[in-house]
């Protein structure tokens, strides 16, 4: 079962505040002058810059390797290496 969350939601409501009080410190500590309400005035430049920062620090982990030993040759190990990257959007 999927569940489709429409863009601009919060899947879990009581986090809406949080995130929002994490919008503004992220807006604060890169210099883009958000404020309360109406932003229509920033460009989307400085908009995806507050969005890319905090997707960067909720998420820091996008890909992820892991090695295992599948055998021996010659007594030395094989290992096997898997990497998997984590998509959003």
């Amino acid at each position: 079962m999927t569940t489709n969350i429409k863009s601009g939601s919060t899947a879990v409501p009581e986090a809406r505040e949080a995130l929002n009080r994490m919008k503004h410190e992220v807006a604060s500590e890169i210099g883009v002058p958000l404020k309360q309400g109406y932003n229509g005035d920033l460009t989307s430049a400085q908009n995806g810059y507050v969005g890319g920062y905090m997707v960067n620090n909720v998420t820091p982990e996008r890909h992820k390797e892991f090695i295992r030993m599948q055998g021996m040759v010659n007594m030395r190990p094989i290992l096997v290496r898997y990497t998997y990257a984590v998509a959003f959007g």
